[in-house]
C-alpha cells in the first residue's frame, strides 16, 4: 500500500508540474520576450544560453538559459559564478536577481529531464572537483535536478566548494524527506523570495 500510495505521488507530482510549467511558459512569455529584446539591445549577442549539466542517475542533459553573462564569457575555461561577477551584463545582473533567467529550463522540465522542485544541477567541468572534495556527492543523482530546491531557499548564493558542501546537506534532507507537500513549500518559499528581490529592486 506504501508502494502504491509513493507511485500515486509519483504520477500526480509529474501530472502537476507538466500542467504549471505549461502555464507558466504562457504567462511568462510577455517578460521573457520583453528581456530578450534588453539582452539583444545591450550588445547584440545571442539571447540565449545552452549548458550541459548532470541530471539524475549522472545522465548529462542540455539546458537552456536567458544569457546573463557578456560573449565569451568562458574563453579561459568553466569557471564558478560569483556574486559580482564582472562578466554578468547590466541586464543580466536584473535577470540573475529576479530568476527570470531560469524561465527557459520550464522546457527542460516538460521534457522530463528536470522537476520545477529539486536540487540544482550542477556543471559536468565542476563536478569533477566537487566529487573529489566532498564526500556522498553523488547523492544528488537519487532524483531530478530542479529549478529551484531546499537549498536555494535557505542558502545564499555559493561560489566555492564550502559553499557546495553546505548546499549538498539540504538537497540530501530534500531527498530523503521529499514529498508533494514538501515541494509545495519549497516553490511558496521560491515566490516569496523572487517577490521580496523584485520589491528591492524596485525601491532602488
Amino acid at each position: 500500500a506504501d508502494l502504491s500510495n509513493k507511485f500515486r505521488g509519483y504520477k500526480v507530482k509529474i501530472f502537476s508540474e507538466i500542467l504549471l510549467s505549461c502555464l507558466l511558459l504562457i504567462f511568462s512569455l510577455p517578460v521573457t520576450l520583453l528581456c530578450a529584446m534588453f539582452i539583444y539591445l545591450e550588445d547584440r549577442g545571442p539571447i540565449f544560453y545552452f549548458q550541459y549539466r548532470t541530471g539524475e542517475k549522472g545522465k548529462r542533459i542540455k539546458i537552456c538559459k536567458l544569457r546573463t553573462m557578456k560573449i565569451n564569457a568562458e574563453k579561459d575555461g568553466a569557471q564558478w559564478s560569483s556574486k559580482n561577477d564582472k562578466r554578468i551584463t547590466k541586464i543580466g545582473s536584473l535577470l540573475r536577481k529576479t530568476r527570470i533567467d531560469e524561465i527557459p529550463q520550464l522546457l527542460s522540465v516538460l521534457r522530463g529531464d528536470m522537476s520545477l522542485i529539486g536540487p540544482r544541477p550542477e556543471r559536468p567541468e565542476i563536478e569533477l572537483l566537487l566529487k573529489e572534495k566532498i564526500e556522498n556527492y553523488d547523492l544528488k543523482y537519487l532524483v531530478k535536478p530542479g529549478l529551484s530546491g531546499w537549498a536555494q531557499v535557505n542558502y545564499s548564493y555559493g561560489s566555492s566548494i564550502y559553499d557546495s558542501k553546505n548546499k549538498l546537506s539540504y538537497d540530501i534532507f530534500y531527498i530523503f524527506k521529499r514529498s508533494i507537500i514538501f515541494d509545495f513549500l519549497i516553490m511558496i518559499k521560491t515566490i516569496k523570495t523572487v517577490f521580496k528581490m523584485e520589491l528591492s529592486i524596485a525601491k532602488n
